[in-house]
């Protein structure tokens, strides 16, 4: 698969009185496409991770470019392509269009982290073995 698709339609409730995307809400969008990459494309989504699994995703940093401005009723598709994992972390690129234009681009680094540790864990091999092979996906369309 490797560059995975989320669609999302700007709502009232994105939007500032001025009828664009407040800027706190692109957060939760990108978060929602994360989350909906996880249980799509890796298998393992959030429900089960905290859940059973006792473990979490949390955002360690995004780097993000508001390049133009969306309006309410805009239909955006939200494009993330995994880049690198290492150790505990993950990089995604996520970029936003509507239609040809893009809207947003970003940089998200998670890190992997058990409920109660405080501090991030490896990895485990089953995880990273799916998210690799996404990103092996990446390098090879990129050759």
């Amino acid at each position: 698969m490797a560059a995975f698709s989320y669609r999302q339609k700007v709502l009232f409730q994105h939007c500032d009185p001025a009828g664009i995307v407040f800027y706190p809400r692109y957060f939760e969008m990108l978060n929602a496409t994360v989350e909906e990459w996880f249980e799509a494309v890796i298998g393992c989504g959030f429900p089960t991770m905290h859940g059973p699994m006792q473990v979490a995703v949390p955002t360690a940093a995004i780097n993000i470019a508001f390049t133009a401005p969306s309006k309410l009723g805009d239909q955006l598709e939200l494009i993330l392509i995994p880049t690198r994992i290492g150790r505990s972390s993950l990089e995604l690129d996520i970029t936003a269009r509507s239609g040809a234009e893009q809207r947003l681009k970003a940089t998200v680094t998670l890190v992997f982290t058990k409920h109660g540790a405080g501090k991030s864990e490896a990895w485990p091999d089953d995880l990273r073995a799916k998210i690799e092979k996404e990103i092996n996906q990446v390098v090879e369309n990129n050759a």
